[in-house]
């Protein structure tokens, strides 16, 4: 079933979500338009299936939270924690993200066009986030997996307390956060910041590999160290 069609103006959004959890997987669903959304909160979570999701504006609050397989587009900004535990599959922001995006991903792209606010991909556990414009303060704070893409700058404290994950830098990082520190870019770098552009979709494509930092873990609080009287 291809081209089903919600006005959140005449359909309450609980009546859609509840269709895409219960009734959706189970009729082939392939395709689904969420029209004036006028910033609804909690738009399209916790889907476990394969299906394209268009939301028509903004989004508010978890947009795609806990998504599992489906494809999530939003074509116009989205609020706080959009693909917010987000196990597989994309959710896709056109325009810009408030704070806590991507926030303890576990797998799947996250990818948005515009800026990304603070914490972006805070706890982030595995996955892939791509921003096209900046993100703010204590962005990748503690993200102990997964990949981070910036295209334009960092605030503060970026990659406070980093474990596994690896973060790449376009443009100015304001300060680092706490063990982080900047490394050489291998191939295996240059590789990985070229197939998470492609992965984005054509808008990103147009940026260099070469002009990226990379941001990783110094390692240094992976133990604790008495002697260090609380200072790192």
């Amino acid at each position: 079933m291809d081209g089903l069609n919600f006005d959140l103006t005449e359909i309450p959004l609980r009546t859609v979500n509840n269709f895409l959890h219960k009734e959706a997987p189970g009729q082939g669903v392939k395709k689904v338009t969420i029209a004036n959304p006028d910033g609804a909160h909690n738009i399209a979570v916790g889907l476990d299936f394969a299906v394209e999701i268009e939301v028509v504006g903004h989004a508010g609050y978890y947009a795609g939270g806990m998504n599992k397989l489906a494809s999530i587009t939003v074509t116009g900004s989205a609020g706080t924690g959009v693909a917010e535990n987000m196990m597989s599959g994309r959710v896709h922001v056109k325009g810009f993200a408030s704070n806590g995006a991507g926030a303890s991903m576990h797998g799947g792209l996250l990818v948005i066009d515009g800026d990304a606010g603070l914490r972006c991909g805070i706890s982030l556990k595995g996955g892939d986030i791509v921003v096209g414009g900046s993100v703010g303060s204590f962005s990748a704070f503690m993200a102990q997996a997964g990949r981070m893409v910036i295209c334009g700058d960092a605030g503060d404290a970026l990659g406070d307390s980093l474990y596994e994950a690896v973060l790449y830098v376009k443009g100015k990082i304001k300060s680092l956060g706490a063990d982080a520190q900047i490394e050489p870019m291998s191939e295996v770098d240059l590789k990985t910041v070229k197939d998470l552009l492609a992965a984005a979709g054509t808008a990103f494509t147009g940026h260099d590999p070469k002009d990226f930092k990379r941001v990783a873990s110094a390692r240094g609080l992976y133990h604790w160290n008495a002697d260090a009287n609380q200072e790192y």
